[in-house]
């Protein structure tokens, strides 16, 4: 694992909005991606629960990186959302909510991806689905330098 994919693990080096919403890689692999978000009060909207942009935000997130795995150290893939849809199903307050994301189907530029929420109880709280697009660069497997 190289410093950066480190980083981006353990939550330490989350560029812009990523850095905000302050989740933590869990696992990412060839067509899945996991990531974890310990709900703080910032993440809650007026009603005392977590805020539906912040699912919707980290469902994309985790949704796209399902389709852009790079196992070459320094290196990423990126893709650009061209539709999401969210469904919302449940809701909390705390705990650490866990987002899986699925790379479905996808030729060469463009993949589909479903995502589903869960919070630290197994109830599912939000469930998605998206088309992206490989970034110029992005669409062989060794992507582009960090």
């Amino acid at each position: 694992m190289s410093y950066e994919e480190s980083d981006l693990m353990n939550g330490t080096d989350l560029p812009g909005f990523h850095s905000l919403l302050g989740y933590s890689q869990a696992s990412w692999e060839e067509n899945e991606a996991v990531i974890e978000l310990e709900l703080q009060a910032r993440h809650l909207n007026l009603g005392g629960v977590i805020h539906g942009g912040v699912l919707t935000s980290l469902l994309d997130i985790a949704m796209a990186q399902a389709g852009t795995h790079c196992p070459y150290p320094g290196r990423m893939r990126k893709a650009i959302t061209l539709s999401l849809t969210t469904t919302f199903t449940g809701q909390c307050s705390s705990g650490v909510i866990r987002v899986t994301g699925r790379k479905r189907a996808g030729g060469t530029r463009i993949f589909n991806s479903t995502g589903e929420v869960h919070d630290d109880q197994g109830n599912l709280l939000a469930i998605a689905e998206g088309t992206f697009r490989i970034r110029s660069g992005s669409d062989k497997p060794e992507g582009v330098p960090i």
